[in-house]
């Protein structure tokens, strides 16, 4: 990565090259290690984990969720750090650092029953975990200059379809487990699956082009927050409706519908397979839709996924939710990413989606701590889920309102 004091005609060639020479395909599926770390295995594989940890541990919903408000917080610090990170040591070593902590803080949860030592490393997950990802993101624009109209969203969808291959991998290698090595074992496997990943994700680093960044006079132009306002809100509250699904939906189906262990392996495995493949899919779409439109559409497909099992109580219902939230939740993620490209300048993207990343949080930090608290509650969790789809669905109609950005800011 260039220093922040490159001069302008050196930072103009970086900007360039990726126009003259495409980056390849394989190089994003590298990158796609930070999501897979950050969120596949870190905070997703979380749910998997969850109903025998409380089994052994005795905790409430409420402490579960706690957790994940722990992890969220941590992810809203590292999102508030990313940026100034990455414009001091560039965005290459703060990914590479961020997905080898995230991994390392992820299998020492499995060495401790410690509920406040859990907290803390749960922080520490989320803290790394936002580094990587939002350096990431970066990376990933800069790889996606050049090509079709469509390019951009397509790459930005296998980077962010990396959280799938995460959730994947550990609902191959975790349920099946379990009965074995218990939670704490689950903990070192998906250790072990980041560790793999992060060296997977380093390799790539030397093909991969460097995120422009301007010069400290400059360094805060090129975007707009107060034009953003629709899509940040938007994003803060799919933030606090998107999590509540993917910390309670292995718990409901548990305990609601009666899932066993080999049922909830292939639920989480078309869950990520899914999640995946739609990254091809809605890399069209979204390089067709103007302003919020894209953003919306993709809150209004989670938005089903989430009530689906709740109306629907059968195995049937729970496969398409599977596949109607998991073929969208990463696809809002491409979504107001893609939008931040086109309203952002390109030494300013990865400012403007650390600042997206930060209202994500935010709303992060909320859904846990409101889900589980009714979750404990006489409805149980039928509550809580019900809690996210109406925080999603206002998301969508959020969303919608977000105008296309022109040319001036």
């Amino acid at each position: 990565m260039t220093s922040p004091t490159i001069d302008v005609t050196a930072k103009r060639r970086t900007a360039a090259k990726p126009h003259a020479a495409l980056t390849p395909l394989w190089v994003v599926v590298g990158l796609a290690m930070g999501p897979a770390v950050a969120l596949g295995l870190s905070r997703f594989a979380y749910a998997l984990l969850l109903p025998p940890m409380r089994a052994d541990l005795g905790w409430s919903f409420a402490d579960a969720g706690a957790m994940n408000t722990a992890n969220a917080a941590g992810y809203l610090a590292g999102a508030l750090l990313a940026a100034p990170f990455g414009q001091r040591m560039g965005d290459k070593p703060v990914f590479a650092v961020g997905l080898l902590l995230t991994a390392l803080t992820v299998g020492a949860s499995g060495l401790t029953a410690d509920f406040r030592v859990l907290l803390a490393l749960r922080a520490a997950a989320g803290l790394t975990g936002a580094l990587a990802f939002v350096a990431g993101a970066g990376l990933t624009s800069a790889a996606a200059m050049g090509g079709s109209r469509s390019r951009a969203p397509t790459l930005l969808g296998v980077y962010f379809g990396g959280a799938g291959m995460g959730i994947t991998a550990s609902a191959l290698a975790v349920p099946p487990l379990l009965g074995t090595i218990g939670w704490r074992g689950g903990w070192l496997v998906l250790g072990a699956l980041a560790l793999a990943a992060t060296v997977f994700g380093a390799l790539v680093l030397r093909r991969t082009p460097d995120t422009a960044y301007a010069s400290a006079g400059t360094a805060r132009g090129g975007w707009s927050a107060r034009f953003m306002t629709c899509k940040l809100l938007a994003y803060g509250l799919f933030g606090a409706g998107y999590i509540a699904y993917t910390t309670f939906i292995i718990a409901y189906l548990r305990s609601e519908e009666g899932f066993s262990s080999a049922g909830i392996t292939r639920f989480w495995a078309v869950f990520g397979l899914v999640a995946v493949a739609a990254a091809f899919g809605w890399g069209h779409i979204l390089g067709r839709l103007k302003g919020g439109w894209g953003t919306a559409a993709t809150l209004s497909a989670v938005t089903i996924g989430t009530a689906v099992p709740l109306v629907w109580t059968a195995p049937a219902g729970a496969y398409l939710s599977a596949v109607f939230f998991g073929g969208s939740v990463l696809a809002v993620v491409a979504a107001v990413t893609s939008f931040a490209r086109r309203a952002a300048k390109p030494h300013a993207w990865t400012a403007a989606i650390a600042a997206l990343t930060v209202a994500f949080g935010v709303g992060q930090c909320i859904g846990p701590v409101l889900s589980g608290a009714l979750s404990d509650g006489p409805d149980g969790l039928r509550a809580g889920l019900w809690l996210s789809v109406g925080i999603l669905a206002v998301a969508t109609v959020v969303a919608a309102l977000q105008r296309e950005p022109s040319d001036a800011f």
